[in-house]
């Protein structure tokens, strides 16, 4: 592409009464041969806006907008795909959080001219990648509530959905409830079970194919153009789809290890889903004899919030407890219930149906329920436990005992149900529970396979309106996918990137780190260890760029030269200038929105720094590093997300790799007779924008102390 720029700074918001407008435009013009350069008081106003196209309509097809953070206004700068526009930060980066009219100030905005020509020099447009026969159906795997549910929801959106379910009927575990928890109001009656109303519903709608008594056999591709194979009773079906629904659900606890209730041992103590089954049966007798029920025992937390069985809360026993014991109450009117819990967590709505229970006179007794005990005398049950607001021990006779056994997510098996055919293994990667790993704080549908959606209790614990919820989110996302896909586009993150990695095969030496690397399993490999990347399983977080010591992987707007070339663009002062340089590569996703929220703020920090945004801090290669430490600059610091069990790392593992590869930063500084202590990383959330500064001015005072980089001025 032969590049025609115009240069446009905009005056407004202070920037003009800060900076010498006059003298930056000389920097653009004069050293980075921008041809002409022209201010505007107010560039994203209509004035300002026709102001840029008049030139576009002239010929100009890469516009540099001096101004405000790229984070703002980006619709009102985009000027179509053919035209590249780039964005220097004078606003929030410079002006607001440097003092006006400084000759410092003044060096950091010529420093961001120079860097945003010489990123232009090896920048081009991007050329999406769109594979032949995307699909755009969508295989739901699991046929329980919230399958039904996805499946249902992306029919009704207008696409084709394939459910497959390994057992010979549809509706899974809630299909045997007798009664549902309200979800809606007054949110104090139960309801009809919806299961069986929605495996009518997928049945009959021409946009779902149903496979039952079948299972995934393998899944190969990438979102768009997954090729699933499934295997059914009567041999194989082959399906061509372009996004997954994992929605398989949880197991029951099973609670016979806990000794102390007497599950396994005595007939008369069950757990929810048995209670389910008398239930359905109109009539709520003891197992052990038949004799209706007059005094039944609910216990809480059987497994669950106990670190040596299930350390997290189930999410749904307290809600279906309260459903259980309305439903007792519903079919006999002289029947007692109790119920045993620790914290009872029916929050938001079911407030109000906990209330409901209170009037119908159900006894709730609160206590450690791990420490109860069920014991049998003469065939009548007794609970022994402690209230501990009324402060003594209970010994309550009851004909039935329920326990609310916490849920395990089918994932936490050894059994593989979406068998992918990646090199980094056949499932979704899980947390410590086995709960399919999710972006949980800000993206909880996704995954770390692109295209792949977990919803319902497999992903994470849950009740049945949750579970409903869950699976609309998953479907939306999975159309979502197939959208992007279909145009080139990535999904989060960076939706709507069009650029993708492109490989150089020839120097490729099958070091295998960007298969190892990728979080998302976007590469896999031949026979040979040569890298097979899957472009629509990209995120393009450019994590295999900053793996590759060969430097073969680069974007057609991102990559290792490019950001070489802006940090090497920055003048550094002579040592005697006594004006250090600090080159802070801020990943765009906290970072760079917490450095924009302290310029917002008016935040003042050293005016010595000079930022470079990265896609991700897996991105880092360490070659930047090291040409930064050669050019002179005396410190770089590395601004990341947090990274840990709950972290927000939008590419899941950037700032861990980055620390990692930092581990062996100290090894190239000690070579180049250089202090490791001028090359630091720093973890931090968009909500840490207040701590900024001082994390800037720690670093800069250090620095100070150190003194001078040494390859100053060679």
């Amino acid at each position: 592409m032969d590049k025609k720029i115009g240069f446009f700074i905009c005056t407004g918001c202070g920037i003009g009464e800060a900076l010498d407008v006059a003298a930056l435009c000389k920097v653009a013009t004069k050293e980075g041969k921008a041809p002409s350069c022209k201010q505007h008081p107010f560039l994203c106003g209509q004035e300002g806006l026709e102001f840029i196209k008049k030139d576009i309509a002239e010929g100009v097809n890469t516009v540099v907008i001096a101004g405000c953070s790229s984070r703002m206004n980006y619709d009102v700068f985009d000027f179509g795909p053919e035209v590249i526009v780039e964005r220097i930060n004078f606003r929030e980066q410079v002006v607001w959080c440097h003092p006006a009219n400084d000759e410092d100030t003044q060096m950091t905005a010529e420093d961001y001219i120079r860097m945003a020509m010489a990123k232009l020099k090896t920048l081009e447009l991007p050329e999406p990648f769109v594979p032949e026969d995307v699909s755009k159906d969508v295989l739901v795997v699991g046929g329980g509530l919230t399958g039904l549910t996805a499946a249902l929801e992306v029919a009704e959106a207008g696409y084709r959905a394939v459910l497959v379910e390994k057992e010979s009927n549809l509706g899974g575990y809630t299909a045997a409830f007798y009664k549902q928890a309200p979800s809606r109001p007054p949110y104090t009656d139960l309801e009809p079970n919806e299961v069986p109303a929605k495996v009518q519903a997928v049945t009959d709608n021409p946009n779902i194919k149903v496979y039952t008594s079948a299972v995934v056999e393998k899944i190969e591709g990438g979102p768009g153009k997954f090729d699933v194979t499934i295997k059914t009773a009567g041999g194989s079906a082959g399906e061509r789809v372009g996004a997954v629904i994992l929605a398989t659900g949880a197991k029951p606890f099973d609670p016979t290890p806990l000794e102390n209730f007497g599950y396994g041992k005595y007939p008369d103590v069950i757990t929810q889903a048995q209670m389910e089954e008398l239930a359905a049966k109109g009539k709520i007798t003891r197992p052990s004899d038949g004799k209706p029920v007059q005094r039944v025992a609910f216990i809480q937390c059987v497994g669950s919030r106990d670190k040596e069985h299930l350390p997290y809360c189930s999410a749904a026993c307290c809600v279906e407890s309260l459903k259980q014991a309305a439903y007792l109450k519903e079919l006999n009117p002289e029947a007692q219930a109790y119920v045993f819990y620790k914290d009872l967590r029916a929050t938001g709505k079911y407030e109000h149906f906990y209330k409901r229970l209170q009037d119908l006179g159900t006894v709730f007794v609160k206590g450690e329920t791990s420490a109860i005990k069920i014991e049998q005398s003469g065939g009548q049950l007794v609970v022994q436990g402690e209230d501990v607001i009324l402060r003594e021990k209970v010994n309550l006779p009851v004909d039935l005992v329920v326990l609310a056994n916490g849920m395990v997510p089918t994932t936490a098996g050894e059994e593989n149900i979406l068998n992918l055919a990646y090199r980094q293994g056949p499932e979704l990667p899980i947390l410590k529970y086995g709960f399919p790993d999710s972006h949980f704080i800000c993206f909880p549908y996704e995954t770390r396979r692109t295209g792949v959606y977990a919803a319902g209790s497999v992903r994470a614990p849950m009740h049945v309106p949750a579970a409903v919820e869950d699976a609309t989110g998953a479907a939306l996302k999975a159309i979502q996918v197939v959208e992007s896909v279909s145009r080139g586009a990535a999904v989060h993150p960076r939706s709507g990137d069009l650029s993708f990695p492109e490989f150089f095969m020839q120097r490729c030496t099958q070091c295998k780190r960007c298969t190892e690397e990728c979080p998302f399993g976007a590469i896999n490999e031949d026979e040979k260890g040569n890298p097979l990347p899957e472009p629509t399983r990209c995120r393009r977080c450019g994590t295999c760029m900053g793996a590759c010591p060969e430097r073969i992987i680069s974007f057609k707007n991102y990559s290792v030269p490019m950001i070489g070339n802006m940090a090497k663009a920055i003048e550094v002062p002579e040592e005697d200038e006594e004006k250090p340089r600090i080159l802070v590569f801020a990943c765009e996703n906290d970072a760079i929105p917490a450095l924009d929220m302290a310029g917002l703020q008016r935040m003042q920090y050293s005016n010595w720094v000079r930022i470079i945004p990265v896609r991700c801090l897996g991105s880092l290669n360490l070659v930047w590093i090291a040409d930064a430490m050669s050019k002179g600059i005396d410190g770089v610091l590395l601004l990341g997300c947090k990274h840990g069990d709950d972290y927000q790392c939008h590419f899941v593992k950037g700032s861990e790799l980055a620390g990692i590869r930092l581990s062996k930063v100290s090894e190239t500084l000690d070579r180049l007779g250089l202090e490791s202590e001028r090359v630091q990383i720093q973890e931090v959330s968009i909500m840490d924008y207040d701590q900024i500064p001082g994390i800037i001015d720690r670093f800069a005072a250090r620095l100070d102390e150190l003194g001078p980089n040494p390859m100053k001025g060679f």
